[in-house]
């Protein structure tokens, strides 16, 4: 069962949200956060990517670069940029991407309940990014940003979060860039509390949708701290994490597509006459075809769109690992004819998120950076959740969700 907590949110004043709030530290590099920043002294980035207050070229995990991140989390603080609520809350986060809300539920998520494959998990994770993100829980004594879980629908919850999405929210604003609608409320009613809580230990599992390092450097971190105590009891708010929670029929994954640099020494007459052992190979032209179906696939080559459509044989329906087309495509395409074996190491091939659109794709192609273009038809949320329940693993690069939750609209400290 899941065991959730309301905590007391550390929030930007309304006034300072805009320029507090930020995208995740992940999808950005140093000079991209260096650039949002300018000029911006409130920015999260100052706190989640301190690098940029140093001099370009500090790498990021020098020891004082962590401890930079404390003394902006602190400044802001000092500076009234950041306040802690008085009491514990709840919260409501809505995101609004193309017409589409979703509502998430921001909680502390239980330690014990990652340790123990409750908070059930569909991908690998590296040790040198947890320890980074270790170091960085550490040195602020928080989860500065949040991650993203997903959970089985649920009708009560729904109508608390309909309830609170009738009423004026705390925050609602357009970041700037992606264009995308964040919209946030506080739940203060006791009852209402009561109500998610309840209905969240009435759950099996809970699933994460994004933020893997993330949700292990703070459980890790959670779990260290217990150790370190010798008056551990349990109820200490180091036991929770930050989590932002949304019922799985509101999400929806995009594709997260493959480019390769060169054909393992095939001509590309060899490499589509090697495709045809396993998939049923058409030509489509210079317009851009987008995959269909599940088992089939858009190969973008020499200026030229295909449709690949596995051959019934390649595939076993029956195995949640087996079935995805990011196996298939790992397995028949990349390993068996282009010899790429480790995708997390490979340094020929490279992964391009559904939200950039297949033009992308054919951009890196044509410019000659790249040789050959595979893109995917999505993960659905029932296969992430089918995976994650048999204790099963996805290939590297298979599920991106968008939109990526805005950082800085609360904070979870761990005392």
């Amino acid at each position: 069962m899941a065991t959730v907590k309301p905590f007391r949110g550390i929030r930007p004043p309304q006034n300072f949200v805009e320029q507090v709030a930020s995208r995740p530290y992940d999808v950005l590099n140093s000079e991209e956060a260096r650039q949002e920043a300018e000029g911006n002294e409130k920015s999260l980035y100052h706190i989640i990517k301190p690098e940029i207050d140093f001099p370009v070229g500090t790498d990021e995990h020098e020891e004082c670069v962590y401890t930079k991140a404390a003394e902006n989390f602190q400044l802001f603080q000092d500076k009234g940029w950041l306040v802690q609520d008085e009491k514990e809350h709840y919260y409501i986060y809505a995101q609004t991407m193309n017409g589409k809300t979703q509502y998430g539920l921001v909680v502390g998520a239980y330690v014990p309940d990652y340790m123990n494959g409750a908070i059930k998990k569909h991908e690998l994770t590296r040790r040198d990014k947890e320890e980074d993100r270790m170091k960085h829980v550490r040195v602020n004594n928080a989860n500065i940003e949040p991650v993203f879980f997903a959970y089985p629908d649920n009708d009560r919850l729904d109508k608390i979060v309909q309830k609170y999405a009738a009423t004026t929210p705390v925050y609602d604003f357009i970041a700037p860039g992606d264009g995308f609608g964040h919209t946030f409320w506080i739940v203060d009613d006791e009852n209402d509390m009561a109500v998610i809580t309840r209905e969240f230990a009435g759950m099996p599992a809970l699933y994460i949708a994004d933020g893997h390092h993330r949700s292990a450097a703070a459980a890790l971190v959670g779990a260290e701290k217990a150790k370190q105590n010798p008056s551990h009891s349990g109820d200490e708010e180091y036991n929770y994490f930050m989590a932002v929670c949304f019922p799985a029929n509101q999400l929806t994954i995009i594709d997260y597509n493959r480019v390769v640099k060169d054909l393992n020494g095939l001509t590309s007459e060899q490499f589509l006459a090697a495709l045809e052992k396993n998939f049923i190979v058409e030509e489509k032209g210079a317009e851009i075809y987008k995959p269909e179906k599940l088992h089939n696939f858009a190969l973008y080559l020499d200026g030229k769109w295909y449709s690949l459509t596995a051959k019934p044989g390649t595939y076993d329906d029956n195995d949640p690992i087996g079935v995805l087309d990011v196996t298939i495509s790992s397995n028949l395409i990349l390993d068996e004819i282009l010899g790429i074996k480790d995708l997390r190491s490979d340094k020929r091939i490279d992964f391009v998120g559904g939200i950039r659109g297949l033009g992308e794709l054919s951009k890196r192609v044509d410019s000659g950076e790249m040789k050959v273009a595979l893109a995917l038809y999505p993960v659905s949320m029932k296969q992430l959740m089918d995976i994650a329940d048999t204790g099963n693993i996805m290939p590297p690069k298979t599920t991106w969700f968008e939109p990526k939750l805005r950082s800085g609209l609360v904070i979870h400290k761990l005392d």
